[in-house]
């Protein structure tokens, strides 16, 4: 198997469990329905460690975009390789959403609220905030490539590595999952949410497309700030490289705040809250 290959199984493997997992929870006349906030993190993390487990050896189980750019960064993976990794874990996305799909195929038709489909496929804010939200996702996946980093550092027992950063992602969705739903992952939310677009799914609404470039910027900018953080303090990072990562942090959080003063008013977040909760 190649790593190309590997990385579209490997992350296949982490949206069945983990948008399984979700559809669960969220869907009606599910028998896990309304099991809570603890059963899908939970869920995520045991996701990840399968993953991991499953394809560690062959690609090495980034997963995630965000890692494999966040390594590259700190020269621990090649660029040439980035393009290649990120479109097989989108494909692997894609694919894991599919069988999600298929897996609750009765239970769409049985569900009226058309925000919770969607909160199968991707992620969406509990307050919608664009700087926000945005600093959410950055700061999520700054700590998971930033313990990713940790873990590796450390010497454990063969074979348990996988289980660690799974507790490590089931960790960030207890203390940093609630304001975005965590992404901390771009493959993991845009992968589902193209199949949440153009699957049939009965009454699915939109796909919010206007929010979508959070859980991806976000993770990517995280990812890197957490490998250039890790190198600078614990390796032998550059200073520049470290000041350049926190420029670009704070024009992306400018840029957010500025755009957030041409945008609607939050009341308009207030409104979609509001029809979430009352399933309209």
């Amino acid at each position: 198997m190649t790593p190309f290959i590997g990385e579209i199984i490997g992350t296949m493997i982490l949206i069945v469990f983990g948008g399984g997992v979700v559809a669960g929870v969220l869907l009606n006349h599910s028998k896990a329905q309304d099991s809570g906030w603890i059963v899908i993190t939970a869920g995520w993390g045991m996701a990840v460690t399968l993953a991991i487990y499953a394809v560690g050896d062959i690609s090495g189980a980034h997963i995630n975009p965000a890692v494999t750019v966040g390594l590259a960064a700190i020269g621990e993976f090649p660029w040439a390789d980035v393009p290649a990794y990120i479109t097989a874990q989108v494909i692997g996305a894609f694919i894991g959403a599919c069988i999600v799909f298929l897996a609750y195929y009765p239970h769409w038709a049985a569900t009226q609220d058309a925000g919770a489909k969607l909160g199968v496929f991707s992620t969406d804010p509990a307050i919608p905030h664009t700087p926000g939200n945005l600093f959410a996702e950055i700061i999520g996946t700054f700590i998971l490539v930033l313990s990713i980093l940790f873990i590796g550092a450390n010497d454990f027992t063969e074979g348990l590595n996988p289980l660690i950063v799974g507790l490590l992602v089931f960790a960030i969705g207890l203390s940093l999952g609630g304001p975005t739903g965590y992404a901390i992952n771009p493959a993991r939310d845009l992968g589902p949410r193209i199949a949440h677009y153009v699957l049939p799914i009965a009454g699915k609404g939109e796909s919010n497309w206007q929010y979508a470039w959070i859980p991806v910027v976000g993770p990517l900018i995280g990812g890197v700030s957490g490998g250039l953080f890790y190198t600078f303090v614990f390796g032998e990072g550059s200073l520049m490289a470290m000041g350049i990562a926190l420029a670009v942090l704070a024009l992306c959080i400018l840029a957010a705040y500025t755009g957030l003063q041409h945008a609607p008013a939050v009341s308009a977040g207030e409104d979609a809250l509001e029809k979430r909760e009352t399933g309209s």
